[in-house]
């Protein structure tokens, strides 16, 4: 009897949405962002100018897209052995998971942060998408990241972050040695001021506005905190 050939393994075909995230990193790898237009964006994607106004709105639109998918591939990678770890070595190993997932895209990130370093007004854009990125990184950690608290560490996460990725982008060891010892250095700071925060906290009401006619919240009306990461 006649063996039947074998089914050739195909990936799936790509989506508009992700044809078009994937044309913009690797147009930033060859220029600045200020020069991809939507025109150079349908090219490289093979799609028509409507096909892409109805996936995105901007540029930065499909960045967020980006870094959006870039979340989610770090938060699906979780490790359940790291759950025992000391907060700090779990930020860590899902820090690391993150440059990891961003190792294709080196070139389009350099770039990027060339661009943010001459533009405030994307570096302002930029910061806030990687504050509410960062919301998820320490939630995947398993670190507080609701409430102011949690603002202002994910703040502080996004600042540690844009430092150590200046030397991730010019780490080429594959066991990114140096991006290791950077992030390593710069969680044992954060961890210093995340004491030091949890202390001040210590001293500040929980509400910032007192019960009486300058505040619009019944007095024992019970407030639910925000998500973790919105």
């Amino acid at each position: 009897m006649a063996r039947r050939p074998e089914r050739e393994h195909t990936e799936p075909a790509k989506t508009n949405r992700e044809k078009i995230i994937a044309a913009v990193m690797a147009l930033l790898a060859e220029q600045p962002i200020e020069k991809i237009g939507f025109g150079a964006i349908a090219g490289r994607a093979s799609l028509t100018l409507a096909d892409c106004r109805a996936e995105f709105g901007s540029v930065l639109a499909v960045l967020a897209a980006h870094i959006k998918e870039i979340d989610r591939r770090v938060l699906a990678g979780g490790d359940a052995d790291t759950a025992q770890e000391p907060p700090r070595e779990r930020l860590f190993d899902v820090m690391m998971r993150r440059f990891e997932a961003l190792g294709p895209h080196k070139a389009a990130v350099r770039s990027l942060t060339r661009s943010a370093a001459c533009n405030p007004g994307l570096a302002f854009a930029l910061n806030a998408l990687t504050v509410r990125s960062m919301q998820w990184m320490l939630t995947a950690a398993d670190i507080g990241a609701a409430g102011p608290k949690g603002m202002v560490r994910a703040q502080g996460l996004a600042l540690l972050y844009a430092s150590v990725l200046r030397t991730w982008l010019d780490d080429d060891d594959p066991g990114l040695a140096r991006t290791m010892a950077a992030l390593d250095r710069g969680l044992a700071r954060g961890a210093w001021w995340s004491g030091v925060l949890d202390n001040l906290c210590r001293f500040v009401p929980s509400r910032c506005c007192p019960p009486g006619r300058w505040s619009r919240r019944p007095r024992d009306a019970g407030v639910d905190e925000e998500p973790a990461a919105a």
